[in-house]
């Protein structure tokens, strides 16, 4: 008998059922082996709760990820797939260590006072206040001012999360607060609030910028920009309560922010907003576009959906915030105007040089930006059913 050997009698089932179940088994083995990693990490995050210490511990994660890939390769697993198991791993952790609760760095402090605090991100943060111990109030919009003097009356810090159009009418609407009371708003966009509060009140003030959104299940990583105020020595507990949380604070000056955040924040939600705007007048087939679409443009259009899923006037005010937003986005259409000039006439040298041009600005981040988008573009190419 010639070409390819016959199958064996009975075909592939049998061996492919008992290889299977062996495989059964061992994924059983490794959920009792993740149960037992996140016991273990309960108790990390109570020791490192009791002794103030934060969630995070950069040089832990890189030194421990460092000596796994180093095992991976002895044992010939690859290195990147247990560096992709632990970190999701870690993530895990992180999520599941906020649970445990945190040391109180301002064990004398008065009732935290949430102005909105009904709100996701107030809800977020009064959530983590209250994991470390601070007894948190709620005042909203509904409440009277006699209910929001009376709630304020012995504060000792009142937090201002509200839609970034009515930030500046909150704050000049409070009532007196507590002389040592920390004024603090979660705004992003500082220079009005900053001066609003400023204004308000006497005391101490810090003005926030949560780098995020009110959907993380941990601050592990994440970024918050703060911008000092008065006082700023009455202000250090809340900063050092945050990196406790395990988030990486970033201080800045009100004006420098606001210019960032109008490159961050104001015009990639302008771009993505026109660019769903284009897709949805071209009138083509979603399903079409998804089904014949590359790792990277998928997640480019996961990127642009999400934030249609979301609150139009938020990003709104986002993008309108900042008060030179719109000579900022008006100075984007004009080198988008030159670029299409270049396609237009065929100037393949003048794009080529402007090419080069941006590739010379990111410098070597062009190429570390490389290889952390195959990661991100590997994991998105796996997720997909």
């Amino acid at each position: 008998m010639t070409g390819a050997s016959a199958e064996p009698s009975g075909g592939p089932e049998g061996p492919l059922a008992a290889l299977r179940a062996q495989i059964d088994e061992v994924d059983g083995q490794l959920l009792d082996l993740l149960a037992r990693r996140l016991e273990l990490v309960a108790e990390v995050g109570e020791v490192k709760g009791r002794h103030g210490l934060p969630i995070y511990a950069p040089d832990r994660e890189r030194s421990m990820i460092e000596a796994k890939r180093a095992m991976a390769g002895e044992r010939g697993l690859s290195p990147d797939l247990v560096e992709d198991v632990l970190r999701r791993l870690m993530r895990e952790s992180y999520t599941h260590e906020k649970n445990m609760g945190f040391t109180r760095q301002a064990p004398d402090l008065g009732p935290v006072v949430i102005v909105g605090g009904g709100g996701r991100m107030g809800r977020l943060f009064g959530r983590m206040l209250t994991l470390s111990g601070y007894a948190v109030r709620v005042v909203e919009r509904a409440d009277t001012p006699e209910q929001v003097a009376e709630a304020v009356a012995d504060a000792g810090m009142v937090l201002v999360s509200v839609p970034i159009h009515d930030t500046v009418g909150v704050i000049s609407g409070l009532p007196p607060l507590p002389e040592d009371c920390l004024l603090v708003d979660l705004t992003s966009t500082k220079r009005a609030a900053m001066a609003a509060m400023l204004e308000a009140h006497p005391g101490p003030v810090l003005g926030l910028h949560p780098m995020f959104g009110p959907d993380v299940d941990s601050f592990a990583k994440q970024v918050v920009a703060y911008v000092p105020g008065r006082f700023p020595e009455r202000s250090g507990w809340l900063l050092e309560q945050i990196r406790l949380w395990g988030a990486r604070m970033h201080a800045v000056e009100a004006d420098e922010h606001d210019h960032a955040m109008g490159l961050i924040q104001a015009l990639r939600h302008f771009s993505t907003f026109a660019y769903g705007w284009h897709l949805a007048h071209e009138d083509r087939d979603l399903d079409t576009l998804l089904a014949l679409s590359s790792p990277i443009y998928r997640l480019e259009l996961v990127m642009v959906g999400r934030l249609f899923a979301q609150d139009p006037e938020l990003y709104f005010d986002i993008i309108t915030g900042s008060s030179d937003a719109v000579e900022l986005v008006e100075r984007y259409h004009e080198r988008y105007g030159e670029v299409i000039a270049l396609l237009r006439e065929g100037d393949r040298e003048g794009f080529v040089r402007r090419f080069g041009e941006v590739g010379a600005w990111f410098g070597e981040h062009a190429d570390r930006f490389l290889t952390e988008s195959r990661i991100l573009l590997a994991h998105a190419d796996s997720t997909r059913q």
